[in-house]
């Protein structure tokens, strides 16, 4: 594995271990060259779920797309990238194991918001408003109307 930070050939494995749900393998990884570390992901390949986008158009689903939303929603809240990295291998599982091959993106947006729901209110808020295309005020009102409900 090439080292991100100085391109060195050759880095070093110093930890293993597989994922909550076993489909793949978390390595850290040492460069002997410069001494940085890093971290990969082993998943194995399976047959690609197809994204069917609003304007009809399919796309491979990318885990990592799914990924920067969550993170853009949760940018500046206090909650670890390996909580958000669970959640879009969760996501894509639970899509996999129904068998599903190809999905509505707004079923990803939706999914994505129940976790975000009881992750972090301020982050749920902030994927619904670009996930629903919140266009005033009235629609944040609404939506933490809801929080607050509990609902």
């Amino acid at each position: 594995m090439q080292c991100p930070f100085c391109a060195h050939k050759n880095t070093k494995v110093i930890d293993s271990r597989a994922s909550e749900d076993g489909s793949s393998v978390r390595r850290r990884r040492e460069c002997p060259h410069c001494d940085a570390r890093f971290t990969t992901y082993e998943r194995y390949e399976d047959l690609p779920l197809m994204v069917k986008k609003r304007d009809g158009r399919l796309e491979r689903f990318r885990r990592e797309k799914l990924l920067n939303g969550l993170l853009r929603a949760t940018e500046k809240r206090d909650i670890d990238i390996e909580v958000l990295n669970n959640i879009a291998m969760k996501i894509r599982q639970a899509f996999v194991e129904k068998g599903n091959t190809q999905i509505e993106s707004e079923t990803i947006g939706e999914e994505a918001m129940k976790y975000l729901k009881t992750l972090d209110d301020v982050a749920y808020i902030r994927f619904a408003s670009v996930y629903m295309d919140f266009d005033s005020v009235g629609q944040f009102k609404s939506i933490i109307d809801e929080l607050k409900k509990g609902g």
